[in-house]
């Protein structure tokens, strides 16, 4: 199975790209009918001044300039005013909308991102999700406020100035419009080249996030192991990737904007040889020949950007694209009706097999195991063997590949995954502590509601209390960025203690006392010891003296059961788990 990706379905066209991203207007429409409106009376304004140019010139001509000369200086103020005014409201109300829109797409990822499976993040590099969710809504901003600005004002400028032309002297306007198929096959051109540069540079972008997101999360294994040459020669290829794609960017716009630009001055000169041609103007006025020649000119400024926009609006349908893909992509599966309010908590692996996505071969291979509620399981073996993934399926992390995995004698994709987990604590071998207090990390989630002794009472029996009441703030002290700034073994104190805090009926223990000294080992083992009583509890651990009073131990080996027992049971066969046991106990 290929990264999700790679799963893009048919490239849709730019248009119904971007019609989907205005969909998002929807909920402002009155405020962007506000922005129109502005936009509006400044495009009227273009053909105003054009007017006012004939006026001035037929008022100069015919000599009637005294009465005149408090008027038109009055009349250009009046024009640069309203012009100013139409600026601000259209631009000003057109930024809320983007906002709004960027906004609502950031919030609709994240929800998204939230609800997809397991396996999305396995197979997709942290860094990329992270351009996604800021650079490419970033480049969205561009297409719905600098793209739809441009295309409205200089739109509407470029309608009023024509439309005042072909007022003035159709048969010459209409030879000017006759350019315009040859400007529309160049924009084309180039918004093709554009929307696949915008693409390539989305990929270049996600590998810059993709190799600093990895060289910070890993700086000490870089600065112990010597990583710096090679993680510096690893971004320097992808930044040298992001930056070749946004000079052919510029190339392109460089060539495209000048190319416009000439075609647009041959048809100025053309019109204006022309309209010195008596038959053409002979019923202008000198004012109204003017006044053509200058609208004419003044279709320059506003084509020009009307073609610069065309590389914002396809770096932002570019954009709008790669967000709609991931916004499109299939939620985790969640087709369970029955609540499970209060599990006995009995689970049962029957004929199971697994296999990931991303994999070739099975992970598990028929499995058939029964763990009695309110009783121990421990799963022991090598690295590898699948005693995680044994574990991860019962909160349905990942579905069953084959066979079944029952919870209270139901499958458990029969309930709904809100109830089956609300069911199900867990602590994981690499401790997942957010960048809050230690209060909000222990009462996390459906947690939040608990009481500060309810807290406290938790942190006691994780053995944590005592080193979080000696801090200068005690259970308000934050914690940094996955817990940077505690030590491991507080770490895994305050995960065992939000453990200990949800008091579920199902309990998992992913190496839980993993990150300990052999003293907080034992305390933290007093304190799970405690909390496993009367509760169904799946342990995977490599040391095995901690699982030595488990009910059932199962050895995993290469996605199969090899041994199933107590501890004694299993010494007493003198198989896999003796010959575990024996080699761990020579080391120690």
């Amino acid at each position: 199975m290929t990264a999700p990706d790679s799963q893009a379905p048919a490239k849709k066209s730019g248009v119904k790209i971007y019609l989907r991203l205005l969909g998002y207007i929807k909920s402002q429409w009155g405020v962007f009918l506000v922005s129109v409106l502005g936009y509006m009376l400044y495009g009227a304004m273009e053909p105003a001044l054009a007017a006012q140019l004939k006026y001035i010139v037929d008022v100069v001509s015919t000599g009637a300039i005294e009465e005149n000369r408090l008027l038109i200086p009055t009349t250009i103020l009046g024009i640069f005013l309203l012009r100013g005014i139409g600026t601000f409201f259209g631009s000003y109300f057109m930024a809320k909308i983007a906002n709004k829109v960027v906004y609502d797409l950031r919030t609709t990822m994240f929800d998204k991102l939230v609800l997809l499976p397991t396996s999305y993040y396995s197979e997709m590099p942290s860094g990329r999700l992270l351009s996604k969710l800021t650079y490419d809504t970033e480049q969205v901003i561009g297409a719905v406020t600098s793209a739809v600005k441009t295309l409205l004002r200089e739109g509407l400028t470029v309608i009023g100035l024509l439309g005042y032309m072909l007022y003035t002297n159709w048969k010459l306007s209409l030879l000017f419009l006759l350019i315009i198929p040859l400007i529309g096959y160049v924009v084309s051109y180039a918004s093709k080249r554009f929307r696949k540069l915008s693409q390539r540079i989305q990929n270049a972008m996600g590998g810059v996030s993709d190799v600093a997101s990895e060289s910070i999360k890993g700086h000490e294994v870089v600065k112990i192991f010597g990583g710096f040459e090679y993680e510096r020669d690893r971004f320097r290829q992808a930044a040298g990737d992001n930056k070749r794609s946004q000079l052919k960017m510029e190339l392109t716009k460089a060539l495209n904007i000048p190319v416009v630009q000439f075609l647009v001055a041959i048809s100025l000169a053309t019109l204006i040889w022309l309209a010195l041609d008596p038959t053409l103007s002979e019923h202008m006025s000198a004012g109204d020949f003017v006044a053509f020649i200058g609208a004419a000119g003044m279709l320059s400024k506003p084509a020009r950007q009307l073609t610069d926009v065309n590389s914002i609006l396809q770096k932002g349908i570019a954009a709008a694209q790669s967000i709609f893909e991931f916004l499109d992509m299939a939620e985790e599966a969640d087709t369970g009706k029955k609540e499970l309010t209060q599990a006995k908590g009995e689970i049962e692996w029957r004929e199971l097999s697994f296999q990931y996505p991303s994999s070739d071969r099975l992970t598990l291979d028929n499995i058939n195991l029964l763990l009695p509620a309110g009783q121990t399981l421990a799963l022991v073996g090598r690295s590898g063997g699948g005693k995680s993934t044994l574990a991860n399926l019962v909160p349905r992390l990942y579905d069953v590949t084959d066979g079944g995995l029952l919870v209270d004698g139901l499958d458990s994709r029969e309930y709904s995954l809100k109830s089956l987990r609300s069911q199900i604590a867990l602590v994981n071998q690499n401790v997942v502590l957010f960048n809050g207090s230690i209060r909000e990390n222990i009462a996390y989630g459906y947690l939040r509601g608990a009481t500060e002794e309810e807290v406290i009472a938790a942190a006691k029996a994780a053995n944590a209390w005592e080193f979080i009441q000696n801090l200068e703030h005690g259970l308000d002290t934050m914690v940094g960025e996955n817990g940077v700034l505690l030590s491991g073994g507080q770490r895994q104190r305050i995960a065992i203690a939000r453990a200990i805090l949800k008091n579920a009926p199902v309990l998992i223990l992913d190496e839980a006392t993993s990150a300990l000294d052999s003293e907080s080992e034992r305390a933290i083992q007093q304190a799970l010891d405690s909390l496993m009583k009367n509760r169904t509890t799946i342990a995977i651990a490599h040391r095995l003296s901690t699982i030595e009073n488990a009910d059932i131990i199962a050895v995993v080996d290469h996605g199969v059961i090899v041994e199933v027992g107590s501890h004694k049971e299993l010494l007493a066969h003198n198989g896999a788990y003796a010959k575990l046991h024996q080699k761990q106990f020579n080391e120690e």
